[in-house]
């Protein structure tokens, strides 16, 4: 073993959620203990409790990591920039998973039918959705309504997340960053209310990221402002 904990290039973290991947398919959840796991991976117990704090969180993302990423990111934008940093940051989420590839989809696979470890994902899935709400409470300000607001467009943007995660995890999509965008770009037409110009009239745009070359985007803006 290396003193990074890897044998033959694999991290013991890697070893650890494959160890729990498999024991969970072959013996079921319930059946599988932290020590089943620890002598698949061939690591001893401590090892194990050294790196998760109970077998379920083997499978897991490092959420409280991920969640303090998309805290910072969130805390980089400006009031003029709230809203690409929300999409930014929940498509931080969605390539954390992507970047799992075929892990993320065992663990779809499991949690859709192991109810404890569903329990799970839904608990974390709400730390993420207070997050925006805070988020975007705060770039709203104190109008009225504005609580209730930030409320709905924070679930929508956890639904948006969900809707495509679930499409790239069941493989209908290989595009899941581009359908991200477009459905956040949905999100922001439901809930982003521009200022209107001084005299009343006159053209809003908000712009996303988006993943097209700059002509075709300005072609784009452009018959939007021609329609406008």
């Amino acid at each position: 073993m290396r003193k990074d904990g890897t044998v033959t290039g694999i991290p013991v973290r890697d070893r650890l959620v494959d160890a729990a991947l498999e024991l969970f398919d072959e013996r079921g959840y319930e059946q599988t203990t932290a020590d089943d796991i620890a002598d698949r991976a061939g690591v001893g117990r401590t090892t194990l409790f050294r790196h998760y704090r109970s077998k379920e969180d083997v499978i897991f993302p490092d959420h409280d990591r991920l969640l303090a990423t998309v805290k910072e990111r969130l805390a980089t934008s400006t009031a003029d920039t709230a809203i690409v940093a929300v999409t930014e940051a929940v498509r931080l989420v969605l390539l954390r998973y992507v970047e799992e590839d075929d892990r993320a989809r065992r663990r779809y696979a499991l949690t859709s039918r192991i109810a404890t470890l569903r329990d799970r994902e839904i608990a974390s899935v709400a730390r993420y959705q207070r997050l925006f709400r805070e988020f975007i409470a705060e770039w709203m300000g104190p109008a009225p309504g504005a609580a209730l607001r930030a409320e709905l467009m924070a679930a929508a943007v956890v639904s948006a997340h969900n809707h495509v995660l679930r499409r790239w995890l069941r493989r209908d999509t290989v595009e899941p960053a581009a359908e991200l965008d477009a459905a956040m770009a949905q999100v922001v037409a439901l809930f982003a209310t521009p200022e209107p110009a001084p005299n009343g009239n006159g053209t809003a745009v908000i712009v996303l990221h988006d993943q097209r070359d700059p002509d075709t985007v300005a072609a784009t803006i452009r018959r939007a402002l021609q329609q406008a």
